[in-house]
């Protein structure tokens, strides 16, 4: 869990080294290509055999890559890889809250809804597209969590993620075709972008799979808490995006806001997969 943690914010980090070439439209597109490209090959799912039924919430699962993963980057570029990624990380977090009326849990929301609007203080060099653009790749990963339950209901192993992600590679054709043949870029910047897609999207997918096997479910949600400060950390040695104090207490509040509720959840032993 740890490798995947950190072959995720490593791999965000390379492909924010090819923002100046191609943009974040640019890195998405080539991303989404590789990403598509290794889940179809592994999971080869049986796109003929889909049903009106089971096509639906595909789509939509694809709509919701394409949106996320435009609006991370896009939020990487101007407010920087570990806030933007705390940014995101409120849409599990809200998704375990809201859905819950325990105390503790309505304690932990407000928790966090303090350090969110620590981190949106206004001052001369907050950008607010970028903290917005943040908020609705956290609202994307929400959806994307309510969606795939949806699509693992209807469609076997994981089918429907692979025929998503296929789809929302087809969706960035116009755009990454657009890209690399009007501004030429440097083939070193496609494989930073390429290097994106399997660090960040194929080798986290796959490995997940491996440790839900024999990991309690409960504890990998708590584990996802690594994720911001895995950016945060990625972010100032491979990008040089040092967070102020403010933003480090803001951002360990989030982080410990999803750390209490989760571990209050986990009650009495948790089977693998459970």
């Amino acid at each position: 869990m740890l490798a995947s943690a950190a072959s995720n914010q490593v791999g965000a980090a390379t492909g924010a080294l090819a923002f100046g070439s191609i943009g974040p439209a640019g890195v998405v597109a080539i991303r989404q290509w590789v990403a598509a490209a290794v889940l179809m090959s592994v999971t080869r799912p049986r796109l003929r055999s889909f049903t009106r039924h089971q096509w639906i919430p595909v789509l939509a699962l694809a709509g919701i890559y394409a949106t996320m993963n435009l609006t991370l980057y896009t939020a990487v570029d101007r407010i920087g890889l570990g806030l933007a990624v705390t940014l995101e990380f409120l849409g599990p977090l809200a998704v375990a809250l809201t859905t819950s009326r325990r105390r503790i849990d309505l304690i932990c929301a407000v928790f966090a809804g303090a350090a969110v609007i620590v981190l949106m203080r206004p001052q001369p060099t907050t950008d607010y597209l970028g903290l917005a653009l943040g908020l609705v790749a956290a609202a994307c990963w929400a959806g994307y969590i309510l969606l795939n339950r949806t699509v693992g209901a209807r469609l076997p192993s994981a089918q429907g993620a692979a025929a998503a992600s296929l789809v929302s590679a087809v969706m960035y054709l116009p755009v990454g075709l657009w890209i690399l043949l009007h501004q030429a870029p440097a083939a070193q910047y496609i494989l930073y972008a390429a290097a994106a897609g399997i660090m960040s999207s194929a080798i986290p997918f796959l490995v997940d799979l491996i440790a839900l096997r024999t990991i309690p479910a409960g504890f990998f949600g708590l584990f996802m808490s690594v994720h911001p400060l895995l950016a945060v950390l990625v972010g100032w040695l491979m990008l040089g995006q040092a967070p102020d104090l403010v933003e480090w207490i803001a951002i360990s509040a989030i982080v410990t806001a999803n750390v209490v509720s989760v571990r209050s959840r986990l009650r009495g032993p948790c089977r693998p997969g459970s």
